[in-house]
């Protein structure tokens, strides 16, 4: 009867006995990569180390600097940008990950000099103190409402429950959600 040692040892023999391929030198993950990413409808062509979030992308190579470096841990929302319009924590992504989508950041979401109707409605409705979180608030809002996920008080309220603001803005935020989705509503039928 055969055993596994004695099938495998005419294989080991036989692979000991060949040259092996050299084998080719690691990538050195502290070397920069080249990527072309579209942030705010502009390409930006950036070298950058592989292991950089996005947040970091956008606040030390880009200076964009809108999204906060709140918890650092995706637990405060502050951080919150969209990608291909979903809210993602920038904090929690890597940068390489955004490379080819588009990225928008609450610098980007005000188009020809007038303000998104998510961010009037926050000046509207005195929907932020300290402003900190006011920026991840926002777009999160936006996602919300374009996910469909702003129908009522206790859907924003859900929706938005990832987004901290130490302040307690929150009944405000609830009110400019409100007040901001007939708007986008309308704008994004037209």
């Amino acid at each position: 009867m055969a055993t596994v040692s004695t099938v495998a040892t005419p294989l080991l023999t036989g692979a000991a006995g060949a040259a092996a391929p050299p084998l080719a030198p690691a990538a050195n993950p502290r070397k920069p990569v080249d990527s072309t990413f579209k942030i705010n409808g502009y390409d930006h062509g950036l070298a950058f180390d592989v292991r950089t979030t996005l947040l970091d992308l956008l606040r030390e190579h880009l200076g964009l600097t809108g999204a906060k470096k709140g918890c650092d841990h995706g637990q405060c929302g502050a951080c919150t940008v969209l990608i291909d319009g979903r809210r993602i924590l920038s904090c929690l992504t890597l940068a390489i990950a955004a490379q080819g989508r588009s990225v928008t950041t609450i610098e980007g979401l005000a188009q020809n000099g007038s303000l998104h109707p998510m961010q009037q409605a926050f000046i509207d409705h005195d929907a932020f103190q300290c402003g900190y979180c006011t920026p991840g608030q926002i777009l999160s809002a936006v996602a919300c409402v374009n996910e469909g996920h702003a129908e009522n008080e206790a859907d924003i309220r859900e929706f938005m429950s990832g987004n901290l603001c130490r302040c307690a803005a929150y009944p405000n935020i609830v009110d400019a959600v409100k007040q901001a989705r007939p708007e986008m509503k309308t704008a994004s039928t037209q």
